[in-house]
């Protein structure tokens, strides 16, 4: 028989303590607890809130920007590493599945950075690891594009979740890959964007993507949005003069729940910081598909054949089958010499 989880999902909207990796993990983890006393079993985070977003890249030159990068690359962090640990003990303490973005430096390269969201078990156990593929207009100045080797959908506790980072959700082959996958629960996390053309409402178009994929998929969707602080804009503001007329325009975080009839549950946030909750009961995601299962019987798959190359993307590959350690072949002569070498005092 067939069995659906019911649960509480929460979605974050606040500012991480800007480009202060330690701060904002702690806040993070504070957080966590939070959500999961209110009985949350899925704490959902913003984009890149490990530790904020460039927003310089938005308000000023590439020169301008450019020491603001490096500051951002300073506060990046790598995957795994003690950071993540924390926040992965924390959601193994009380118990919630955590998805939350983050700045991701790369091991083998200081100055390449990805926008990457992970998803974290109850357990305390990394599932996921999503590097964005396509960076976002001006993003281009601070992220490397990702690979498909984390577009995958993760088996949880509270059933099938997978993610994708604020532009991304307008992909409509990446979001296709997911559902195809079986995805019930997608989050979609996002920054507050004040900085978009005048006629651009980023309220509304972080609601209508969101929308678009429950409806079309007939899945839940979960989105937490970062706000824009005072800390942030006053920190911009010292090099960037325009920085509070550019990033204090109304009308640019949302973040809540939507169901699989395409319709936003409960009451969502607008701007201001807290935790939207919502109850989420999986099993509304079966007769909406009688009508239109795109990953099933509505579709024509003789067609259409989408092909996904979840290869992972890497700088060189070594074959290290080819020629053996050399200080291993050593060893065997070494050691005889070291065991009869006399003390010396």
């Amino acid at each position: 028989m067939l069995t659906l989880s019911r649960f509480k999902a929460a979605a974050v909207q606040a500012s991480p303590v800007f480009l202060d990796t330690d701060a904002t993990v702690d806040k993070v983890i504070d957080l966590i607890g939070e959500a999961a006393g209110n009985g949350a079993r899925l704490v959902a985070f913003p984009e890149v809130f490990v530790a904020g977003y460039p927003y310089w890249s938005w308000i000023g030159n590439p020169i301008e920007g450019s020491p603001w990068f490096e500051r951002l690359a300073r506060s990046a962090i790598e995957v795994p590493g003690p950071e993540i640990a924390k926040i992965a003990a924390a959601a193994a303490r009380h118990r919630v599945n955590v998805v939350i973005g983050v700045n991701e430096r790369s091991r083998g390269g200081i100055g390449t950075i990805y926008n990457t969201v992970l998803t974290l078990s109850d357990e305390g156990r990394i599932l996921g690891r999503h590097r964005k593929l396509v960076p976002t207009w001006a993003e281009k100045m601070t992220w490397a594009p990702g690979d498909a080797s984390g577009l995958r959908v993760h088996d949880t506790s509270i059933g099938k979740l997978g993610a994708l980072a604020c532009g991304e959700n307008t992909n409509t082959l990446a979001r296709f890959a997911l559902l195809a996958q079986g995805e019930l629960v997608h989050l979609a996390n996002y920054i507050s964007l004040p900085v978009a053309p005048p006629d651009y409402d980023m309220c509304e178009a972080i609601k209508v993507r969101s929308a678009a994929h429950s409806f079309e998929g007939k899945v839940f969707t979960v989105v937490a949005c970062s706000t824009v602080s005072e800390e942030i804009i006053s920190a911009l503001e010292v090099d960037f003069p325009r920085a509070r007329e550019l990033l204090s325009r109304r009308n640019s975080a949302f973040s809540g729940v939507i169901g699989p009839d395409g319709r936003v549950i409960g009451q969502p946030l607008i701007d201001e910081e807290g935790i939207v909750y919502a109850d989420i009961d999986l099993g509304r995601c079966i007769q909406p598909r009688q009508m239109h299962d795109i990953v099933g019987h509505y579709n024509r798959f003789d067609v259409f054949d989408l092909r996904v190359n979840r290869k992972p993307l890497q700088a060189a590959r070594f074959d290290d089958d080819a020629e053996k350690d050399l200080n291993a072949g050593l060893a065997p002569f070494l050691a005889p010499l070291i065991d009869t070498q006399e003390v010396q005092p």
